[in-house]
């Protein structure tokens, strides 16, 4: 059978110039994942019926917390990356640490980055830390969407070698054995990025909001799934390569978040909904 192999699509790495002003499409990712990922927040706030009330947070709070949670995405990640998945090069050369438009974010630093910032913002401005949560990961998938995506445009982070009659195989540029792949980011894209964010928006749609961190729970528990079974398909880092029984750095990362994401759902459904919570997400005796 012949392969039938897509062509790499050749993207330019700049998204926007204005004179010397370049912004690279890595850094429009985050840039649009916030900014949109602001406005759903803004528009769930001002649903009292999905809090069975007057939310929680306001539209001004909100708007300051922003600034928290980017700086603790942008600090949060590239520490993570720096200590999870190439440690031995920054020891070396510590001033690649800065140059983040080379790449090089983790998620799960990025994660504990958004932990602290809610944490810190919620216990200063006397704000649930689990409602603050819930806002917060039910926006993140739009940013994992548009992240995958840079990822795939720059391109980086691609899939493991695919059978050459796999419609989709990609032989991506950048990769020195010029081997058919997997489009794994796109995989993620769908996975992490636009299921993710759908399966949290029927939930939130269904009364999910008045039980305080179990958005926050599903999000967590749903990436860690997501994040698994991509790996599944996704190159490991080769500075890493595959770690204990075969499984890749993503995937170690990720087992912890099912376990924490499964005691957050089950402890908010133990406890009383804020309001009257949507029967179908109650606690069944």
């Amino acid at each position: 059978m012949t392969p039938l192999l897509i062509d790499f699509p050749v993207f330019d790495p700049v998204a926007i110039a204005i004179g010397p002003l370049a912004i690279r499409w890595y850094a429009l990712a985050y840039i649009c994942g916030i900014v949109i990922g602001w406005f759903y927040a803004r528009s769930l706030l001002k649903k009292e019926r999905l809090w069975g009330g007057p939310a929680p947070v306001s539209a001004v709070q909100l708007d300051d917390f922003i600034l928290w949670v980017t700086i603790g995405i942008i600090l949060g990640g590239r520490t993570g990356y720096v200590l999870f998945y190439n440690l031995p090069h920054f020891i070396q050369d510590p001033l690649d640490i800065f140059q983040l438009w080379n790449g090089g974010m983790s998620f799960h630093g990025g994660f504990m980055g958004c932990v602290i910032a809610v944490i810190w913002f919620a216990r200063r401005n006397g704000l649930p830390i689990l409602s603050l949560g819930d806002i917060t990961t039910a926006v993140a998938p739009i940013g994992l969407l548009l992240g995958r995506i840079a990822n795939f445009i720059k391109p980086e982070l691609w899939g493991r070698a695919a059978d050459p009659d796999l419609p989709w195989a990609m032989i991506f540029p950048t990769d020195p054995t010029h081997l058919p792949r997997h489009p794994s980011q796109l995989y993620e894209a769908g996975l992490e990025g636009l299921l993710l964010f759908c399966i949290l928006a029927v939930m939130i749609r269904f009364g999910a909001l008045k039980r305080p961190g179990f958005i926050l729970g599903s999000f967590v528990g749903l990436y860690g799934a997501a994040r698994i079974v991509s790996e599944l398909f996704r190159e490991p880092d080769p500075q890493l390569g595959f770690l204990w029984r075969g499984m890749t750095m993503g995937m170690l990362l990720s087992v912890p978040m099912l376990i924490v994401g499964a005691i957050l759902v089950i402890r908010a459904l133990r406890k009383p909904s804020v309001h009257h919570a949507t029967p179908s997400l109650q606690a069944q005796p």
